[in-house]
């Protein structure tokens, strides 16, 4: 992972050092889960983590290297000497494969439609998943990008699988309606009624494939869930840094 350096502030709370805090939040697509967890992270002086991007970075290299997708074993066997590197930053998380900034082309629609084939190739799973926890480790060092102050790191199998030991771990959940209304915005930067309906396939599907390697749709034990169907995403926030301050004490 990249390391930077924090604001004297967010390395301290009132002259105090406080104990790594890692903070985890799964979700269907659409709930908002990377733009609330970046400002959560942001907030609390946290690294960010989007996990989500590694299996996107990895659908990116497999069609880049001219894998197809269909051949779950030469993906795997790619995935395994991937050549990632994920900045940690909030303020501008980034992501490398091989020295090429692929920050945007893992946004395209046809990285959104293909992703699902890697994202359900369980020896996949396994290897981005050892990635993330040693990513989650690292924060809890002082040498790392938050100097040990921890990490929010978000996606599927965050609050159950990677992170079942996170301090909070946070499932975030809206409406169909909700989730396709933003989705269509992101992608097409409009939300009525033909944008929704280009959108619908895209969210629906990937939650319907992912869902058989995955459960997203309800809490865990131990897994406090937040509805922002009909909050903005400041609410949304403010929300779950409400959680994070009930259940950990630590307060943006």
């Amino acid at each position: 992972m990249e390391t930077g350096e924090l604001s004297t502030e967010a390395q301290h709370d009132g002259g105090r050092r406080h104990e790594a805090l890692v903070v985890a939040i799964d979700g269907p697509s659409g709930s908002g889960k990377s733009s609330v967890s970046r400002l959560v992270a942001a907030r609390l002086g946290l690294a960010f983590l989007d996990t989500g991007a590694m299996y996107r970075a990895a659908t990116w290299w497999c069609l880049e290297q001219g894998v197809p997708l269909t051949d779950t074993a030469a993906v795997a066997a790619l995935v395994r000497d991937l050549p990632l590197v994920v900045g940690v930053d909030p303020q501008g998380p980034t992501v490398h494969v091989g020295g090429t900034d692929v920050g945007e082309a893992i946004r395209t629609t046809a990285i959104s439609s293909a992703v699902s084939a890697v994202a359900t190739n369980l020896e996949v799973r396994a290897e981005l998943g050892r990635r993330q926890r040693e990513a989650i480790a690292a924060e809890r060092v002082p040498t790392s990008f938050s100097q040990g102050r921890g990490i929010v790191a978000e996606g599927r199998d965050i609050t159950t699988v990677i992170a079942p030991d996170a301090d909070v771990r946070v499932l975030l959940t809206a409406s169909e309606e909700a989730r396709l209304a933003r989705r269509a915005k992101d992608v097409h930067g409009s939300a009525d009624a033909a944008a929704v309906e280009a959108t619908r396939d895209q969210v629906l599907r990937r939650d319907r494939d992912d869902s058989t390697v995955s459960t997203f749709h309800v809490a865990a034990d131990g897994v406090v869930t937040v509805d922002s169907s009909d909050l903005d995403l400041e609410q949304t926030v403010q929300a779950v840094l409400d959680v994070v301050a009930q259940v950990s004490g630590r307060v943006a």
